[in-house]
C-alpha cells in the first residue's frame, strides 16, 4: 500500500485554518496570532530542511553522522528548555542542567531500545535511531522544562518557608520536599495522561504514522506500546535528574537557601 502524496495546495489548506485561528485570536484580543504565524512558518521551515537531512541521512548510514545529528538535536531541546523558565539560572548553568538531563535519560533508553528491544543491526540504523531519539527527546524536553520552571519559580515563591524550614534545622532535602514532589508530579503527569488515553481517547503519533504508511495495526500497536513505555521512562527520570540537580544549584554546602543565583523573570 501506497501512502497518499500531499500537495502544496493541500498543506495550503491546513495552514489556513491556522490563520483563521490566528484572526480569531487578535478579535478576540489574545495576543496569540504573531506567535502562531511566527511558529507556523517556523515548524514549516525546520520539517522541510529536516527532511532534506533525513533523506540523505537514510542514504547515507553512517555513525558518526547520526551521532552528529543526535548531538545538534539535544543541543537545540537543551535551549529550548532552559528558554522556557520564567527564572533560569545564571550563566550557562541551566542549560548544562537541563541538556545534562536529557543526555542521562533519553540518550541512554533509546540506545537500550535500539540494542536490546528492537534489535536493528546496526543499532545506529538512521531509519530506528533519529526518530526513535527524536520522540524521546521532544516528550523529555516538555517534562522537563515544565518541572524545571516550576522549581524555580516555587522555591522562589515560597523562600520564607523554605528558609525558616532550614533555620529550624532541616536540611535542604527536608525543606524543599514538598515542592520538588510537586515539581516531578507537574513534568511527569502529561506523559501519565497520554499513556491512560492511548487507544481510547487518541491515536498517537507514530501508531498513525505506521498504519498510514500500509502496516498492520497490530505491528503498529506494539511499537506504539514500546514507544510510550521508553518516553515514560525517559521522560520520568530526566524530570527527577533535573530536578535533583537544579535542586542542588540552589542550596550550598551549608544547608543555606542561594536565591542570586536566579535570574529575575523579564517583564511582559
Amino acid at each position: 500500500m501506497n501512502v497518499i502524496s500531499l500537495s502544496a495546495f493541500d498543506l495550503s489548506l491546513a495552514a489556513i485554518l491556522v490563520l483563521l485561528l490566528a484572526f480569531t485570536s487578535f478579535r478576540i484580543g489574545l495576543g496569540l496570532e504573531k506567535r502562531m504565524v511566527i511558529s507556523g512558518i517556523r515548524m514549516t521551515v525546520q520539517l522541510l530542511l529536516i527532511g532534506v537531512v533525513l533523506k540523505y541521512l537514510f542514504a547515507n548510514a553512517n555513525f558518526f553522522l547520526v551521532v552528529f545529528m543526535s548531538f545538534c538535536m539535544l543541543t537545540i531541546a537543551g535551549y529550548e528548555v532552559w528558554a522556557r523558565q520564567k527564572r533560569k539560572l545564571r550563566g550557562r548553568t541551566g542549560y548544562l542542567i537541563s541538556t545534562g538531563s536529557m543526555l542521562i535519560s533519553s540518550f541512554v533508553v533509546a540506545f537500550l531500545a535500539l540494542n536490546l528491544m528492537v534489535g536493528v543491526d546496526p543499532w545506529y540504523t538512521p531509519q530506528y535511531a533519529i526518530p526513535l531519539l527524536g520522540m524521546l527527546l521532544g516528550n523529555t524536553m516538555n517534562g522537563v522544562a515544565l518541572a524545571s520552571d516550576r522549581l524555580t519559580t516555587e522555591i522562589y515563591n515560597q523562600r520564607g518557608m523554605v528558609e525558616q524550614r532550614l533555620l529550624l534545622g532541616h536540611t535542604w532535602q527536608e525543606a524543599s520536599g514538598e515542592i520538588r514532589k510537586d515539581c516531578m508530579r507537574t513534568g511527569m503527569i502529561p506523559i501519565i495522561n497520554s499513556m491512560a488515553a492511548a487507544g481510547v481517547v487518541s491515536l498517537p503519533g507514530m501508531m498513525t504514522g505506521q498504519i498510514l504508511g500500509g502496516s498492520s495495526p497490530l505491528d503498529a500497536v506494539k511499537y506504539q506500546i514500546l514507544i510510550m513505555f521508553l518516553i515514560a521512562a525517559g521522560t520520568g527520570f530526566g524530570v527527577v535528574t533535573a530536578i535533583w540537580l537544579i535542586s542542588r544549584r540552589l542550596f550550598d554546602d551549608r544547608q543555606r537557601l542561594v536565591l542570586d543565583c536566579l535570574l529575575s523573570p523579564k517583564p511582559g
